[in-house]
């Protein structure tokens, strides 16, 4: 080999030094520690791989969706309802009609002798919303209402409700005079104003100046046929007179307010007011007459200045 040359160009043999000497003790280090990372990491990642729980298994919804309906269509020259397919006949039902019900009507529960439909509808007090008035004349029943409410707005089903009950029906001629102790009728006047349902209209009886303020006649209500009874209303301009109310049974009313078939219903109460309330004592018992006793006149109908009682209106009501 020439000066300066490291390899034989012949056999391809180096030149004493040209190549380092065997190898050393860091490559074999080198090597141990490579080798033994790989060893640490192969452990870790089976360890990890061992010890990994396991996925749970994913829900799988199963989703079944309806067959859809092959329509079928009508062969010109078929009935209704028959497939277009040749050899395969579909028939198709029809709906039935479903009939509509009709509404049952409601028997009356009037009792016999009971109106269905009062006269005069009890008057509201003043702050109403509404109120119903109904006059029945002398020749006939003339029933009128009227709503008033400032708007003229209608009555709620509530406030019909909280009503307090209306009337007993009465005839036109149901009202008379009680004079058992035969007054000259010229003393009274015409008794069916008090069922008139008219306030500014009165039967009158007068005093006689011997007797004042004592009375002794009354206001004979005929029912026609007994009923149940729950209160009396009377209305009056000439407050202070004194009163009381009886009833009675029969084909006809006794002839005298001592008869026994008389029950007194009230005793003696003074009207102190323009309308008075009055609880009927009955005891569940029905009755077809009823008697309103004048027993005393107000206190400024005496000898010297007699007077008259006003009674402008006299309702009774069924039981509440």
């Amino acid at each position: 080999m020439a000066e300066g040359q490291d390899w034989c160009l012949q056999c391809g043999a180096g030149a004493p030094g040209s190549v380092g000497g065997g190898p050393s003790w860091r490559t074999g280090v080198a090597i141990l520690a490579a080798t033994g990372l790989l060893v640490v990491g192969a452990s870790v990642a089976a360890y990890a791989a061992l010890t990994k729980p396991k996925p749970k298994p994913k829900a799988v919804a199963l989703v079944v969706r309806p067959a859809t309906p092959v329509p079928s269509a009508t062969v010109p020259g078929t009935g209704a309802g028959t497939s277009s397919v040749p050899g395969i006949p579909t028939t198709t039902t029809p709906t039935p009609a479903i009939p509509t019900p009709t509404p049952t009507p409601t028997p009356s529960k009037a009792k016999a002798g009971e109106a269905s439909e009062p006269v005069f509808p009890a008057e509201t007090k003043a702050g109403s919303n509404a109120s119903t008035e109904t006059s029945t004349g002398k020749e006939g029943s003339t029933a009128k209402g009227k709503e008033e409410n400032g708007k003229g707005s209608k009555k709620t089903s509530s406030q019909s409700e909280s009503e307090p009950p209306s009337p007993i029906l009465l005839d036109t001629n149901a009202a008379s005079v009680y004079n058992p102790y035969n007054y000259p009728a010229s003393l009274f006047g015409d008794p069916s104003l008090t069922i008139d349902g008219e306030d500014r209209s009165a039967w009158t009886a007068a005093v006689q100046p011997e007797k004042a303020p004592n009375m002794a006649a009354g206001l004979l209500l005929d029912l026609k046929t007994p009923q149940k009874l729950g209160n009396a209303t009377v209305k009056t301009s000439t407050t202070g007179a004194t009163v009381e109310i009886y009833g009675a049974n029969g084909a006809s009313p006794a002839t005298s307010i001592t008869d026994p078939a008389w029950v007194r219903l009230v005793g003696l109460k003074k009207l102190k007011k323009k309308d008075t309330s009055f609880k009927l004592k009955t005891k569940g018992k029905s009755y077809r007459f009823v008697v309103l006793w004048l027993v005393k006149a107000p206190p400024g109908s005496t000898a010297a200045k007699p007077g008259d009682v006003a009674i402008d209106e006299f309702e009774l009501f069924p039981p509440s």
